[in-house]
């Protein structure tokens, strides 16, 4: 970046593909991590002694770790200026410590030593993640910030794809053991995990090396030189300690009745995570009514207050795009859980997992995942170009169409080796959802408060996530007979809804049809 001495009003400066390219790098690091966590700890659970039934408790840690820290890392992100940057120290401290994490992980001698390091590593993952959305914004101007979420989606599916199959490769090619005495973690699953670490920090370094950051006041000249007319994107702050306090009552009230409700009924015990979780934000509320009502001047207020009022005061276009990503996460998190059972029951007639069908088909499924991130990376790569003719609008409403098609068709395609095909719908819609809203949003957002609003972002992608593993069970028990296929035509059918809802997000889009080279 060019560095300059901080005038009034400055526009932010085109960066070639290459600085792009660098500012972003380090997302393929941190989706290694991801992709070895996803594809690898049930493994280990199951390996240390957790039953089934267990497995989604200790899995909770994920969503439950990124609802916490985002939030909190993006406002402190936005507040951080030192000799390492803004953001850059945060895509540090996260990589050491999952770096850490990950090593220490393949060696857990008991379970809980497991549960406890999937804490810290998704802890970690976040804190290293969540500021590289406002990385791009701060970094990058409005027409390029498609082509920069873009380029993160295609490290994404690339880091997927790699990560997921290493344990495979490293069995099939250098002959390393994929199995182990009972109790301890087969070698080739280590190894994925060394090898993995040391490419998390590797990657993030590139990043924080090669991509300098903007300062505070640069930052600021570039707010006053995209509102020429003289408004900075400062959101209207309207609520009182007395809205906090009614707002404390209702969403106790509510979590309690939600709670007792589940309890009486002998509900799944999945959904006490959603009653619990409404109720604990009523004392959130009567914290920051507390708060506000000693300062009514706002400032000096502390992190939680700040995090909890500015998620009442976004901007009208994320309450749009919360939506979108409601339906969008809910239809991923269906596919998720459910392909697996869809696909040994429905293509290859068995859900007996001692089976050879089962286990057929349970393979089968490794690939179609594979499948579906590799046709991402390629999607990335095509996204820009839909967004120059399409806006961005346009481009993921189609890409959510093609996603849901996709789920959808698995109930009509009968012969399992096409349901590649459906991938590559699930494929476009996955790099879309990791790009595009993310491109919208920061063209609203104001840009002292970027870290902040990606990370309450995060809560539309959490949520869902939450509601369907509470709920998804019931729906299907109560409305299709327990057949795990309609999950996917659930998810389908909420992608096309998702679809329809993005027409409906109100943004300065024109903004974002011409995207710079």
């Amino acid at each position: 970046m060019t560095k300059f001495s901080s005038p009034l009003v400055q526009a932010r400066p085109a960066l070639s593909f290459w600085q792009i390219f660098n500012m972003c790098f380090g997302f393929l690091g941190i989706q290694f991590g991801f992709a070895l966590q996803n594809a690898n700890v049930s493994r280990i659970f199951q390996t240390l002694g957790a039953s089934i039934d267990e497995i989604p408790i200790l899995w909770i840690a994920a969503p439950l770790t990124g609802l916490l820290v985002q939030p909190i890392i993006g406002y402190l992100s936005d507040h951080t200026w030192n000799r390492f940057g803004r953001r850059r120290p945060y895509f540090l401290i996260g990589a050491i410590f999952t770096t850490l994490a990950i090593f220490v992980m393949p060696h857990s001698p008991y379970l809980w030593v497991a549960a406890g390091m999937l804490w810290i590593m998704d802890a970690s993952i976040n804190i290293a993640m969540e500021p590289f959305r406002a990385f791009v914004g701060d970094n990058l101007p409005k027409q390029q910030r498609t082509l920069g979420y873009a380029m993160q989606s295609f490290f994404i599916g690339v880091g997927a794809v790699v990560a997921s199959a290493l344990p495979y490769l490293l069995t099939q090619f250098f002959g390393i053991s994929n199995t182990a005495p009972e109790g301890e973690i087969a070698d080739s699953v280590r190894y994925a995990f060394y090898f993995g670490g040391g490419v998390l920090l590797l990657a993030v370094l590139w990043t924080v090396i090669s991509t300098p950051e903007y300062s505070p006041e640069q930052l600021a000249a570039f707010e006053a030189g995209d509102h020429p007319q003289g408004s900075t994107g400062t959101l209207e702050r309207h609520r009182t300690h007395k809205d906090y306090q009614l707002a404390g009552v209702i969403w106790m009230v509510l979590g309690a009745l939600l709670t007792g409700a589940i309890y009486l009924g002998n509900l799944d015990k999945q959904l006490y995570i959603l009653g619990i979780g409404i109720f604990a934000f009523g004392p959130l509320q009567f914290y920051c009514a507390i708060k506000l009502g000693n300062n009514q001047s706002r400032r000096g207020l502390g992190l939680v207050f700040n995090v909890v009022d500015d998620l009442f005061h976004m901007p009208k276009a994320m309450h749009q795009l919360a939506l979108v990503q409601f339906f969008s996460w809910f239809a991923l998190f269906a596919m998720w859980i459910y392909t697996t059972a869809a696909v040994t029951g429905y293509h290859f007639g068995s859900q007996d997992v001692l089976s050879k069908a089962y286990n057929d088909g349970a393979d089968w499924v490794g690939v179609l995942f594979a499948a579906y991130n590799g046709f991402a990376a390629l999607a990335a790569m095509l996204i820009p170009l839909q967004a120059r003719y399409l806006g961005n609008k346009g481009a993921h409403m189609m890409n959510l169409w093609l996603g849901g098609a996709g789920l959808i068709s698995f109930l009509f395609i009968k012969d399992p080796a096409l349901l590649w095909l459906p991938m590559i719908g699930v494929g476009f819609a996955w790099a879309s959802i990791l790009s595009i809203p993310y491109a919208m949003l920061s063209s609203v957002l104001p840009a002292g408060k970027m870290g902040v609003y990606m990370g309450i972002f995060n809560f539309f992608i959490v949520i869902p996530q939450l509601l369907a593993a509470s709920v998804l069970g019931l729906i299907l028990k109560v409305g299709f007979g327990g057949e795990p296929i309609y999950a996917l035509v659930t998810g389908g059918s909420l992608m096309l809804l998702a679809g329809i809802s993005v027409w409906f997000v109100k943004t300065d889009d024109a903004e974002t049809r011409t995207v710079s080279q």
